[in-house]
């Protein structure tokens, strides 16, 4: 987490943030391992993820790449590294997203990190604000990111 968002980011000073990065996770193994368990969780056993020799000969990225709604879930994980539901919040809920692009694949071994910008506050009253993140999952050693992704949460302040 950037120092800044540590120390200033609460609830009532989130409209502060609006167009200001909170932060960048740290990297996230995703290792044959995690992506054949991904499969195993939804179902998906597409070979390109999960047959590793078959990958190797037919991919065109050279091997298995990791499924990319793998790569929108672990944006939890990084959001949580980052920080991105202030300390003083009683709740937050994921409450949808506006737009994903899954712009490149995730091969198998890679690490990725998310950026996370705060692009929107909206006050639903009661003590709750629905904010819009915009965040960019980078793939290590790529110049092209692994995903945009525009997240909804909920949050609810202090009382």
């Amino acid at each position: 987490m950037n120092a800044a968002a540590a120390t200033a980011l609460t609830v009532a000073t989130l409209s502060d943030w609006i167009g200001k990065e909170i932060g960048t996770s740290h990297w996230v193994d995703v290792d044959q391992q995690r992506i054949n368990e991904f499969a195993h969780c939804t179902g998906d056993h597409q070979w390109i993820h999960v047959d590793v020799e078959r990958a190797r000969k037919e991919s065109p990225f050279g091997g298995p790449v990791a499924h990319g709604y793998l790569t929108l879930a672990l944006l939890a994980e990084m959001a949580m590294d980052i920080g991105v539901v202030p300390k003083d919040a009683v709740a937050a809920f994921n409450y949808g997203l506006d737009k994903v692009r899954f712009l490149a694949p995730v091969k198998a071994g890679a690490r990725v990190r998310a950026r996370v910008t705060l692009a929107e506050v909206t006050d639903q009253g009661q003590g709750r604000k629905l904010v819009k993140l915009i965040n960019t999952v980078e793939i290590e050693g790529e110049a092209k990111p692994a995903l945009v992704a525009e997240t909804l949460a909920m949050l609810v302040g202090p009382a």
